[in-house]
């Protein structure tokens, strides 16, 4: 699956620092060298300990963290790639807002913007115009059971677990090139939880290429077509969810 015509992610020898000011400057080493690949199509699973690394890569590949040193490529529409690391803040914006998708456990709410229409505004910088975006934001919301009363609601004031929603939404509208996921659903309770699964495996069969937390071995082996297991900021090993199982009961959690 990984040849190099459908790879869409190329994370190389990626490492980043964090310096602890307050703790007489000391430095925390997050990733330490971290490579991968994920393929159109493909959901790779990251497991591994708290503080392993894995939101951390996420983060850094989004450049929500700035990587310390290595190389995030990202295949764009006319088959080239770029890096990531070395784009513009202007430049990562555009492509954040047209080719990937970031959904996170949690919300930042966005002042004085209801729940439908941040859902909207993620389509319309997707590039549908606001009819369609309109559209598809109902659509999204519906399919993840997010009741409609909600939706002229702030999101601020939603429960963690529809601000959840709104995320999931917000990132899936549009199929995007790359998704990357982190513990998209840990606050849903069971039914609302399927339907995100159920959202989320359909999007590789979209060609969607995704990079996902979860700390459920459920949905890791439901989902994922290959499992990374990272340990002190590196890649431990990988494998098919059924190779790696057994090994995650004792590394996962």
């Amino acid at each position: 699956m990984n040849n190099a015509e459908h790879v869409v992610l190329d994370v190389r020898n990626l490492r980043k620092h964090f310096v602890l000011h307050t703790i007489d400057s000391r430095i925390v080493e997050a990733l330490n060298g971290v490579s991968l690949k994920v393929s159109a199509g493909e959901h790779v699973a990251l497991a591994g300990t708290s503080g392993a690394g894995k939101s951390s890569l996420l983060k850094s590949i989004y450049r929500t963290y700035k990587p310390s040193s290595g190389a995030v490529f990202l295949k764009l529409d006319d088959d080239s790639f770029v890096d990531l690391v070395s784009l513009t803040d202007s430049e990562l914006a555009t492509l954040r807002g047209t080719q990937i998708g970031y959904v996170s456990q949690f919300l930042r709410a966005q002042p004085r913007r209801s729940t439908f229409e941040i859902v909207t505004k993620a389509g319309i910088q997707r590039g549908m115009d606001s009819d369609t975006a309109k559209q598809a934001a109902a659509y999204s919301l519906q399919r993840l059971n997010l009741d409609e009363a909600l939706w002229d609601v702030s999101a601020s004031m939603l429960s963690g677990g529809e601000k959840q929603r709104v995320n999931l939404a917000a990132g899936t509208i549009s199929p995007p090139r790359l998704l990357l996921l982190d513990e998209p659903v840990s606050a849903l309770d069971p039914l609302n939880r399927e339907s995100a699964l159920e959202l989320i495996g359909t999007l590789t069969d979209q060609g969607v290429a995704v990079l996902a937390v979860f700390h459920d071995m459920d949905a890791m082996e439901r989902l994922a077509s290959r499992v990374i297991v990272l340990r002190n900021g590196v890649v431990d090993y990988e494998g098919s969810p059924m190779e790696t199982l057994a090994r995650l009961e004792g590394v996962a959690r």
